[in-house]
């Protein structure tokens, strides 16, 4: 199982050398969520999933969200 950060928009995972990626085998890897919603919260994105990767069945689980230092989601007003 691979925990990973996702930019839930996209659905793109966190890379280890910064970016992003459709390909969450080539996503950055962590060794806890804790871990990854501390790293999450420092990335300059705005809302973010971790998520548990399990590449043999392809499967996804959410496990926790937030946001990042990135510019909060603009609010549209009827």
């Amino acid at each position: 199982m691979h925990i990973l950060i996702e930019k839930p928009e996209t659905l793109e995972y966190l890379k280890p050398t910064g970016g992003w990626t459709k390909n969450p085998l080539d996503g950055k890897y962590f060794p806890s969520t804790r871990l990854a919603v501390r790293a999450a919260k420092q990335e300059a994105i705005g809302r973010f999933t971790i998520v548990w990767y399990i590449p043999k069945t392809n499967q996804f689980v959410n496990l926790n969200h937030g946001r990042g230092t990135g510019a909060p989601e603009e609010t549209v007003l009827a």
